[in-house]
């Protein structure tokens, strides 16, 4: 696991991800603030940490490193 962030860092992988964690978060809370659920009953819009972390984890998705094709 340590050798697996090591190689990430030295590879400039850990800031393309620590950047989709961030830019994530923000269009996520982005789409609360300007599109949002107006009632208060949505369950990832109605509330701004939520859809905050929601995109969090889906720019953590996006710009995770997978596994390489041979």
């Amino acid at each position: 696991m340590i050798e697996k962030i090591k190689i990430l860092w030295q590879s400039g992988g850990l800031f393309k991800i620590l950047a989709g964690v961030i830019i994530g978060a923000g269009l996520g809370y982005s789409y609360y603030y300007f599109i949002g659920c107006k009632t208060g009953t949505c369950a990832i819009t109605g509330h701004p940490l939520n859809s905050t972390l929601y995109g969090a984890v889906m720019g953590l998705i996006i710009t995770f490193p997978g596994k390489k094709k041979d």
